[in-house]
């Protein structure tokens, strides 16, 4: 090949190559750039009064007496919309019978803006405390509070007039419903005081990442399941390494070498009456012996490759079925059952990471541990195993990001939607929520999932963050060890 056609197809390569990447990094800024944006909305966001009152009711976090001057600030804002909500109620219930019977058409339109004024600012003056702490308080972020103002100033309605078309989405002023009415000043008044009544400003809730949550995610942070999902990483970790570098040493420093055969027979004495035959015999069974073991390994391999193509819902059910229901690891979902889940799950991932890592380790510091006079294992130990560490800690770290993100494998084995941080003894007993149970969860089957889309986002966000955490940990110690082992 001509020298200039060489550079030529270097030059294009190098091209394509830089190209890919281009594109790679655009396409994951694409992915995660939506996720990251929202994700911060947990953490950096407008809160309200409202959300200073349930952290100092609460978490008692606050100043009293700061926040008691807010409080009645706003409460002389908010005083006009009770006031004409409670004019045209009285005129409905306690006034005369011709005016209650005036006024009597109004009743169920009322009752739905009491309920829309009750989510924006919290329980109406003289109605008594809800239990249910989502209901004690009104809208805690400005966003939301925004979006709930719309909703008592108009109505919403689809125009189906059009059969070939979709509904055309129809805001109707609410007001229509209330003209001549006490209420009617309400709706101008709710629109120019918002902020007056709510009091926006913004915050930083680290809180989100550290507090319990309240009222299924409505309020609070998610502690529990970061906590849940550092348990469930860091037990797969401790049940899957070992074995995983295990097989991996085997494998390569042992199977090829019909080590277990050459144990066996090397405790066998040979024959003293007939050596010929004996010797003849004894190395016929010695050959099929290294063969048996080269099947075995064989197998194994085959086993381990077939392991890493296993959908993960079906260690999910291979989990319930053998560790929970057969061999009772625990009595029911815990921890320690979906550990060992997700160790099954990444076993094969850490096995030909470390075989590899252990396969690039030159001949040469074998045969210079060898002439040092060190044994087989010792070699091992001080030689090889500390050459690949960089390689294996990569694998193992990866595989940590993965066993931080499955969904599947915990469903049935360790995951709850809802509960408290657990105690390391605890966790060897109890289930646990775990981000991609909790994400899946709030994204399917939540009642009110358009109120807790920035809770959502904050999951998905601090898994990701957790994800790449751990890529670059592998990273840096990789690059760390290989420098310490260049001297």
């Amino acid at each position: 090949m001509r020298l200039s056609t060489r550079k030529l197809l270097d030059r294009s390569f190098t091209g394509v190559g830089l190209f890919s990447i281009l594109l790679m990094g655009l396409a994951l800024l694409f992915i995660l750039g939506p996720i990251f944006s929202k994700g911060v909305g947990a953490l950096v966001f407008r809160q309200t009064v409202e959300h200073r009152r349930f952290l100092l009711d609460k978490l008692q976090r606050g100043s009293p007496e700061n926040l008691a001057d807010e409080v009645r600030q706003v409460q002389e804002a908010r005083q006009p919309v009770y006031a004409d909500i409670a004019a045209l109620d009285d005129k409905i219930t306690s006034g005369p019978r011709a005016e209650r019977r005036q006024y009597r058409q109004y009743q169920e339109p009322l009752n739905e803006l009491k309920k829309l004024v009750r989510e924006l600012l919290g329980p109406l003056p003289g109605e008594s405390v809800p239990l249910i702490t989502t209901e004690q308080y009104g809208q805690t972020r400005w966003d939301r509070a925004e979006k709930k103002a719309q909703q008592i100033l108009f109505i919403e309605e689809y125009d189906y007039s059009d059969p070939t078309k979709m509904g055309v989405r129809i805001l109707k002023p609410r007001v229509e419903q209330f003209r001549g009415t006490p209420v009617e000043p309400l709706f101008d008044y709710l629109n120019q005081h918002l902020e007056e009544m709510l009091r926006p400003r913004w915050t930083f809730y680290a809180g989100f990442l550290f507090d319990m949550p309240f009222d299924s995610y409505m309020l609070g942070g998610i502690w529990p399941s970061i906590l849940g999902t550092f348990y469930l990483t860091l037990g797969a970790m401790l049940l899957a390494a070992p074995l995983g570098i295990v097989a991996a040493v085997y494998f390569v420093e042992y199977g090829d070498e019909n080590f277990l055969s050459s144990q066996l027979f090397s405790l066998i004495p040979r024959g003293k009456s007939t050596p010929e035959s004996s010797d003849s015999l004894r190395d016929r069974a010695f050959k099929i012996a290294v063969q048996a073991e080269r099947n075995m390994v064989s197998m194994l391999r085959i086993c381990v490759s077939t392991l890493a193509g296993v959908p993960s819902i079906v260690f999910g059910l291979f989990g319930l079925a053998f560790l929970i229901q057969t061999i009772h690891l625990s009595e029911t979902k815990s921890v320690l059952a979906g550990s060992a889940t997700l160790a099954l799950l990444i076993l094969p991932t850490i096995i030909r990471a470390s075989e590899e890592a252990i396969r690039s380790v030159p001949h040469s510091y074998r045969e210079a541990a060898v002439g040092l006079g060190a044994g087989k294992w010792r070699t091992i130990w001080t030689v090889i195993l500390p050459a690949a560490l960089p390689g294996i800690l990569t694998g193992t770290i990866i595989s940590m990001g993965r066993a931080a993100g499955e969904t599947a494998p915990i469903i049935f084995t360790a995951a709850v939607s809802l509960g408290t941080p657990l105690s390391p003894l605890q966790a060897l007993s109890q289930p646990t929520p775990a981000l991609p149970w909790s994400i899946y969860v709030l994204s399917t089957e939540h009642a009110a999932l358009d109120q807790i889309r920035h809770v959502q986002y904050g999951m998905v966000f601090v898994l990701i963050l957790l994800v790449l955490g751990l890529n670059f940990t592998a990273i840096l110690l990789r690059a760390r060890i290989a420098r310490k082992l260049r001297g």
